[in-house]
């Protein structure tokens, strides 16, 4: 589900979501504030046969879980970043939670792009190869991958309330940069897998939070989608109505170490 829409329908108020989600969304005029990054990576891009790079998938089924989600705005940008037109180089096929592996193995799809836990029980069952890891390869692992946003009246209205949750969500992204099997055991409780949450939790770097620049990375995507027509605004712009970055400024003064 595109997190988004969901701050137009008042139905949350402070959320963490890829950061694409947003840009596209403050683009068509939902209200949304982006406040921070939380880690690079989540997505891997799996793939049969023939196919080891991106531009392989041209002329290709491609796996997402919905259109215009998360996971289809990431390979459309990792796709239009290596000249593929992502609107019609690439056959989309959208795939149900239990089916990726399945779809796979059996040859329906090319390939999938996937985060915890597909990636590891793909890789486990020796399903499809790897072709882009978003946590080790760059450009996508110099960038954010998760950014927490709110809705901009609640953000206005409550300054505090902001601040506390975002501190919170960082706080929390400090545990399991620092204490994963701890963050784990907390995962597993709230019904992950127990069989991939303490390694999920290792393969991400969540230590980024405080060293990348989110504004660097709503750049990055908001031009992509610029130039492929997703969205229409300019990135100075989306960067201009659509993030404050004054909370997490005072946070990583407070939050030391």
């Amino acid at each position: 589900m595109n997190a988004a829409p969901l701050f137009s329908a008042g139905a949350i108020d402070i959320t963490m979501a890829f950061v694409s989600e947003f840009v596209v969304g403050a683009d068509a005029g939902i209200p949304i504030t982006m406040l921070g990054g939380i880690h690079p990576g989540c997505f891997e891009l799996f793939g049969t046969g023939q196919i080891r790079a991106i531009r392989d998938l041209k002329g290709k089924s491609v796996g997402v879980p919905s259109i215009n989600g998360g996971h289809h705005l990431f390979i459309a940008s990792m796709a239009a970043y290596v000249g593929l037109d992502p609107r019609k180089d690439i056959n989309w096929v959208v795939y149900k939670p239990s089916e990726p592996a399945a779809l796979l193995a059996d040859g329906k799809l090319d390939a999938l792009i996937a985060f915890p836990p597909i990636p590891q029980e793909l890789r486990e069952k020796k399903v499809g190869h790897v072709i882009v890891t978003s946590a080790v390869d760059r450009p996508w692992s110099q960038y954010f991958c998760c950014v927490v946003a709110a809705n901009r009246e609640f953000v206005s209205k409550n300054p505090i309330a902001t601040k506390r949750a975002f501190r919170a969500i960082l706080k929390a992204t400090n545990i399991c940069a620092l204490q994963p099997e701890r963050a784990a055991k907390m995962l597993v409780d709230g019904g992950f897998s127990r069989k991939y949450s303490l390694q999920t939790l290792k393969e991400l770097p969540y230590a980024k939070w405080r060293e990348y620049d989110p504004e660097d990375t709503v750049r990055f995507y908001a031009l992509i989608l610029h130039d492929i027509g997703r969205i229409k605004a300019s990135p100075n712009k989306i960067i201009a109505e659509a993030t404050d970055w004054r909370f997490l400024k005072e946070l990583k003064k407070e939050l030391k170490g």
